[in-house]
């Protein structure tokens, strides 16, 4: 798949007027954002990816190393050039940036009056992406009048205004509840889909790339550490910092705390299993639990869908004599399965 974007040994620093000292935001990275995709960017709070988007627009130069989009390296190029490049990248804040002096198609039409578009064609353009977004009602309404939700699908209206080839949105779900967060990730997907522009989604919510991305890439201390499709990260995460995030977003294995109640009502061995969509899986785990001779109970576990694939974990009590329960965990992982054994505290 072609790259819409390649950032090739990306450095950002920066010199702390306060000390002098210099503080690397950004370090190393190699990432291509392939045509028509949506790519996850998560990182923890200071992981380096809100300065990585900031790059990938062109509001800031590398220290070191190259960025292209669209095959025009931005880092070669005069600003004046620059500012043309960024017409072909929507932005969707967190906070909005809306105009509060302006109505919702005010703020739409900004983007295309600031490029010369005439009015007829700015109206015509400004309904039909309010029509897109479910707000077209809302029109001649002002900021102030619409929730968190109706705000930030003004904001994606007015990002897609100059129609973009990439659109970046910088924790564009973070200030929003629950049941809005899902009407806006439905809302880019449906961007993606059927208007073919490419997305990168920064977030610090595995969550939000496991209902939208198609890819994701980790960050972290400025560095990406794991790149991958997102199934795929889920279900085998390499690292550390992409264990915690899985973690948050699937609930599917017992916390410490939830270890400690099972060993106390259950005096076997606790041990949680990964589920995947691999065929004939739950078959496996039922064949070792039988062949050894164990008495397996569920007692915890959870499983989710990822782009129409399985994927979670189920917990059992084991019950038997040690050395059985030893040849089942042994022949679990035998067959393939990843097993915890989940200690006691």
């Amino acid at each position: 798949m072609a790259a819409l974007v390649e950032l090739r040994g990306v450095t950002k620093s920066y010199r702390r007027a306060d000390t002098g000292e210099t503080v690397t935001a950004v370090e190393g990275v190699d990432l291509d954002v392939h045509q028509g995709e949506v790519l996850g960017v998560i990182g923890y709070s200071g992981a380096g990816k809100s300065t990585l988007v900031r790059l990938v627009n062109a509001l800031e130069l590398p220290t070191s190393g190259t960025v292209t989009v669209a095959g025009q390296e931005l880092t070669a190029i005069p600003e004046r050039e620059r500012r043309q490049a960024r017409r072909r990248i929507g932005m969707v804040f967190q906070q909005f940036n809306l105009f509060r002096s302006r109505t919702i198609a005010g703020n739409v039409a900004y983007p295309l009056k600031v490029a010369g578009v005439a009015k007829a064609e700015r109206d015509r353009r400004v309904a039909e992406l309010l029509d897109f977004v479910g707000l077209l009602d809302r029109a001649y309404a002002y900021p102030e009048q619409l929730s968190g939700g109706q705000k930030q699908r003004v904001g994606i209206a007015r990002a897609l205004a100059s129609n973009p080839e990439l659109l970046l949105a910088d924790e564009a779900t973070s200030a929003l509840d629950p049941e809005t967060t899902s009407e806006v990730l439905a809302l880019l997907r449906r961007v993606n889909r059927e208007l073919g522009v490419t997305i990168i989604v920064i977030t610090h919510e595995m969550d939000a790339v496991r209902r939208i991305a198609d890819r994701v890439a980790v960050m972290e201390q400025g560095r990406v550490v794991e790149v991958g499709d997102v199934y795929d990260v889920f279900s085998a995460p390499t690292t550390e910092a992409t264990q915690r995030f899985v973690r948050t977003a699937l609930h599917d294995r017992p916390s410490a705390e939830t270890v400690a109640r099972l060993h106390e009502r259950h005096p076997g061995r606790i041990v949680s299993v990964r589920i995947t969509d691999e065929s004939g899986l739950q078959g496996r785990i039922d064949q070792a639990f039988r062949d050894t001779a164990v008495t397996a109970e569920l007692v915890f576990g959870g499983v989710s869908e990822i782009r129409e694939r399985r994927i979670g974990s189920l917990t059992y009590e084991l019950g038997g004599r040690n050395t059985d329960v030893d040849r089942a965990v042994g022949a679990l992982r035998a067959a393939g399965i990843t097993v915890v054994e989940e200690a006691r505290a």
